[in-house]
């Protein structure tokens, strides 16, 4: 990771708390959008329970090609 993404990372982190405010602010607002309260409280929930696992209906067989494989902290 460069010194860049790591600080946008934490300048981001940073903003949690207000993040978290304003997702609940939305998802209780009877004046916004249902599809936006839908939205926040998804994401709130998203985020306190971790995504439910989604199901995969994929039937027959599934092959994997690996291009390349890099070690250590390489792109």
């Amino acid at each position: 990771m460069t010194k860049a993404t790591a600080d946008i990372r934490s300048l981001a982190r940073a903003q949690t708390a207000l993040a978290i405010r304003t997702l609940t602010g939305v998802c209780g607002s009877k004046a916004a959008p249902a599809a936006a309260r839908v939205s926040a409280a998804s994401a709130l929930l998203d985020r306190g329970w971790g995504k439910a696992q989604q199901d995969s209906n994929v039937q027959g067989e599934v092959r994997v090609t690996l291009r390349k494989i890099l070690g250590g902290d390489e792109d």
